[in-house]
């Protein structure tokens, strides 16, 4: 699919992105300006010029980093098609609409948090999906987290992210470093001696970490809401997003929260967090959807492949239509060090999303759905069929 076929000339979508364009660049050089103050603070253009050397081999360690060394720490394993058939489809059929050279690799974290990241590059990507979080969401509400993690991927968020938070890194080893330089002033200053300290600079030092972590998260949020408006431009559906969103928020609510204060925690400032408000996340994904209802209508047939998950009316959806990959429990006891991940389908691999009726396989060009409405995925106590 074409970027303009994906991306039509809609005024809310074009705008939208100017604007978290021009919000990234903008915070990215704030970023980069402070790590220079502070740099020339220490040095002068010697301590700018130390900076930009151990700044790019950085980079260059980071990139080399491989996904697993990540999802090593989160236990994460990925599933096979016989496994979690619907998600697989899910993925590669986003991928495909967002054009990525390699579909990424899909795996499933044993945990009870709902969460979902990407880590890797365009061509080494791999989304990460809790337990948990594909248990609680339907199917449409997992495809809009599917394709929110995927437009990360296309936008090259986990790059851009990165150079972020290594220059928020330096920009804090730098202050450290003025911080203790000056308490040795000081004990100067006290033995009698007259340094000459310069004011101007320790304010720079002593400012710089917390104005450099407020940029990074400000980086962050802008990239958040690009990541949405990605998603919804992929699905067609930012419903399905923006309910998902809500499952999500009222998820991270803890029990003891309600009980110790029960009119509800107080919320973090806008500017201490790493992601939008959800409501401001959600009144943003609303003000898509009458633009994207356009876009999927006018989409041909084979476009159409995405998501009977995504686009099927809501109404439909009676139970949560879903593949659950389930995490193995001894004696009633939450097992996190062993997924176990069941085989749903007996038979041949199928593309349960995929209702293209010139598909190889007769089991390919089935539906989601059966024609009376009802999932043709159930979930039993035992695990799940298909």
């Amino acid at each position: 699919m074409t970027e303009s076929a994906l991306h039509p000339h809609i005024p809310e979508h074009r705008r939208s992105q100017l604007i978290n364009m021009l919000h990234t660049w903008l915070l990215l050089a704030g970023s980069l300006a402070l790590l220079i103050a502070c740099a020339w603070t220490l040095a002068g253009p010697a301590g700018i010029a130390y900076a930009l050397v151990f700044g790019g081999i950085s980079l260059y360690a980071i990139k080399r980093i491989s996904p697993q060394m990540v999802l090593a720490m989160y236990k994460a394993r990925p599933v096979t098609r016989s496994e979690f058939p619907q998600g697989l489809a899910i993925v590669e059929e986003l991928a495909r609409r967002a054009e990525l050279a390699a579909v990424p690799k899909l795996h499933v974290i044993p945990s009870r948090m709902m969460n979902a990241f990407a880590v890797g590059s365009r061509e080494t990507a791999v989304v990460a999906v809790t337990d948990q979080l594909v248990r609680t969401l339907t199917a449409r509400e997992l495809t809009g987290v599917l394709a929110h993690e995927i437009s990360h991927i296309r936008n090259e968020d986990l790059r851009v992210m990165a150079l972020a938070d290594t220059v928020s890194r330096f920009t804090s080893l730098m202050s450290t470093i003025g911080i203790v330089s000056l308490l040795f002033n000081i004990t100067w200053l006290a033995s009698g001696s007259t340094p000459q300290i310069p004011w101007l600079g320790v304010l720079v030092l002593l400012v710089a970490p917390t104005v450099g972590g407020l940029l990074q998260m400000a980086l962050s949020r802008t990239r958040e809401f690009n990541a949405d408006l990605g998603a919804a431009m992929l699905t067609g559906d930012p419903e399905g997003l923006a309910h998902a969103l809500t499952k999500l928020e009222k998820a991270q609510g803890k029990v003891w929260e309600s009980l110790i204060l029960p009119g509800g925690r107080i919320p973090d400032p806008s500017v201490l967090r790493t992601h939008p408000l959800t409501e401001a996340r959600v009144a943003r994904l609303q003000a898509l959807k009458d633009a994207c209802a356009v876009v999927a209508r006018g989409e041909k047939m084979r476009d159409d492949i995405l998501i009977k998950l995504a686009l099927e009316p809501q109404e439909h959806i009676r139970t949560r239509p879903r593949s659950v990959p389930q995490i193995g429990q001894q004696y009633g006891r939450w097992n996190s060090n062993n997924l176990e991940i069941l085989s749903l389908i007996n038979t041949q691999a199928t593309h349960p999303v995929v209702a293209d009726k010139d598909a190889d396989c007769e089991a390919c060009a089935a539906s989601l759905y059966t024609p009376d409405g009802d999932p043709r995925v159930h979930v039993t106590r035992g695990g799940v069929y298909w």
